[in-house]
């Protein structure tokens, strides 16, 4: 794109053979670019080919057409769940900083890598936003209407850019309208109203064959083929590191899925077959919950297998009382575990020591 620019600048255009030339790419490559530039916006066709003479093309711009790779959300009943991933660890930390400075709507603010996540109120609730020491972002409001989830965000220099120019064309961004007020600008972000989805995993590897971190990242990647389906990610969480026996460090995995309604069934039936097929153990388990609030007894469950022993019949009566789906064998204890530790922190799901059970819904929430 630089090259590109540069001769545009110079010459008034730039042609396919002079790129090649100046990069020692092959034509065809350097060609399959400029089509891919031109369907970004980035590049833009001057002249056709005529005969012997090259087709002509200009750089519009070097800028990237979008920083917002997807963002897309999550519903459990009053709350929400925003995801935001970027191009940039640079721009999703800026975000979080701004966003956590704002508060508004927003309860929490997180970031792991490039991908932002966010829990909010249904409501609107307003923010002061301007130069520093004001935060130069922040949720305003977060609305429920016709499955679909609409943000209300407020900003100023380059969010507002992002805003205007860039999130629309994030995946998962179903429309965004804006407005200016003098140097703020405020818009709506629509996105789909999806279901959270936590699928636990455990007991799928041997002391010799398979790791069950392995196989539930492949169970991710396969999952995230399916068309309503955007993966959220993968968590490995310590249970008891004293029980006997097991295959290593006695450790349970947990992916996370945004999932279109009406593909949860679907979404269950494809996991289940896709470890059994895949597990080195006859003893695998699964366990899936939608939703992403954790009642104070589910947690108390996690907490329970990082310090002590529990039983097949327990695991099921948990799962019965908060509507958890099991299947497999005596795996189903720690992928009951993995499900009810969502939403912590890597320090703490990798430190068996750590507390689990601040800040829970009360005790009968969400049975």
């Amino acid at each position: 794109m630089r090259l590109m620019r540069q001769a545009t600048l110079d010459t008034g255009y730039f042609t396919v053979a002079g790129i090649a030339e100046a990069t020692g790419i092959p034509r065809s490559t350097i060609q399959d670019w400029v089509n891919r530039l031109i369907e970004e916006g980035c590049v833009s066709l001057l002249e056709e080919q005529r005969g012997r003479h090259a087709a002509r093309y200009v750089a519009s711009s070097v800028m990237p057409e979008t920083a917002c790779r997807r963002v897309f959300t999550t519903i459990d009943g009053e709350e929400v769940e925003i995801y935001h991933e970027c191009m940039s660890g640079g721009c999703a930390a800026f975000c979080e900083f701004h966003h956590t400075r704002a508060g508004g709507a927003l309860q929490t603010v997180w970031r792991d890598g490039t991908l932002l996540r966010e829990r909010a109120h249904l409501g609107r609730q307003e923010v002061a936003v301007g130069l520093d020491p004001a935060p130069a972002v922040g949720i305003v409001g977060v609305f429920h209407e016709d499955d679909c989830i609409r943000q209300q965000i407020r900003c100023i220099g380059g969010p507002a850019y992002s805003l205007t120019d860039m999130m629309s064309f994030a995946e998962g961004v179903c429309g965004v309208t804006v407005y200016r007020e003098g140097p703020l600008v405020e818009g709506e972000v629509v996105t789909r109203a999806l279901a959270y989805v936590a699928i636990g995993i455990d007991d799928t590897d041997t002391a010799t064959e398979g790791a069950t971190f392995a196989l539930a990242l492949a169970l991710l990647q396969n999952l995230a083929k399916l068309d309503g389906v955007m993966p959220i990610g993968h968590r490995v969480a310590m249970l008891n590191p004293r029980l006997e026996p097991r295959t290593a460090g006695n450790s349970c995995s947990c992916i996370e899925l945004a999932v279109e309604p009406r593909m949860i069934p679907r979404i269950e039936e494809a996991a289940v077959r896709f470890v059994a097929g895949e597990a080195a153990s006859h003893e695998w388990g699964i366990a899936l919950r939608e939703g992403f609030r954790v009642p104070r007894d589910l947690r108390a469950y996690g907490k329970g297998a990082r310090e002590s022993v529990i039983d097949l019949e327990m695991a099921e009566a948990t799962a019965r009382q908060f509507g958890v789906h099991l299947h497999g064998g005596r795996g189903v204890i720690g992928a009951l575990a993995a499900i009810s530790l969502i939403g912590l922190p890597h320090d703490v799901l990798l430190d068996p020591g750590k507390d689990v059970c601040r800040g829970l819904e009360p005790a009968g929430h969400g049975d």
